[in-house]
């Protein structure tokens, strides 16, 4: 690199700069992973030092969950006309994502953030309220339909089936969960839990 190009390059400043290193991570994150993401990496591909990421990121943890928000889209929740098919939808979404290389990178980002929840949190984009919007929008439907009832639309009720996938491959360390689990969470965890709350409802 030219130093006068070089000189450019460590001459930026605020959101600038900011985005020139989110960006650099973003593309180390692409091709090497959590595992090969380091600072010098990101810091020599943005054209800045160290330095500068550090004042903005306290580790590199902290840097690859925001470089992973930038690539991670929000899920739009489905409409299937019925709660059963809307929560499969999703489920089925959420395995492929998990299943695709960005889901191994977010695998790679849990598991380094171990019991961290404040990280945990971020790779959710932010907040538990964001992670739960797309369930309580499909389980907010069904009350409308009469398939539930309004004592149902609950976060923690919302995102259970969510939670049970993430768990195979968190826990299990599954590479893809077959269709027939995500039939039993949805079966014999999910519906069950809606139906007993509240009074009774038509079937779901």
């Amino acid at each position: 690199m030219a130093d006068g190009a070089e000189r450019q390059h460590t001459r930026r400043r605020g959101a600038a700069l900011e985005e020139a290193i989110l960006r650099a991570a973003v593309e180390e994150l692409t091709a090497s992973g959590y595992a090969g993401l380091t600072m010098d990496k990101v810091a020599a591909r943005a054209g800045t030092n160290k330095n500068a990421l550090y004042r903005r990121w306290p580790h590199r943890l902290a840097l690859g969950i925001a470089a992973y928000r930038r690539l991670a889209t929000a899920v739009q929740p489905p409409d299937t006309g019925s709660l059963r098919g809307d929560v499969l939808a999703l489920l089925h979404g959420a395995n492929r994502h998990w299943s695709s290389p960005l889901g191994a990178i977010l695998r790679e980002l849990m598991a380094a953030a171990g019991g961290a929840t404040e990280l945990l949190a971020q790779l959710q984009d932010q907040s538990a309220d964001a992670t739960a919007a797309p369930w309580l929008t499909v389980l907010g439907r069904a009350v409308a339909r009469g398939e539930a009832a309004p004592e149902a639309l609950h976060p923690r009720v919302a995102t259970v089936a969510v939670v049970l996938l993430r768990n195979e491959f968190v826990v299990r360390g599954v590479p893809s969960v077959p269709d027939e689990v995500l039939v039993e969470i949805v079966d014999d965890v999910y519906l069950p839990l809606v139906r007993g709350r509240g009074g009774p409802v038509r079937p779901v």
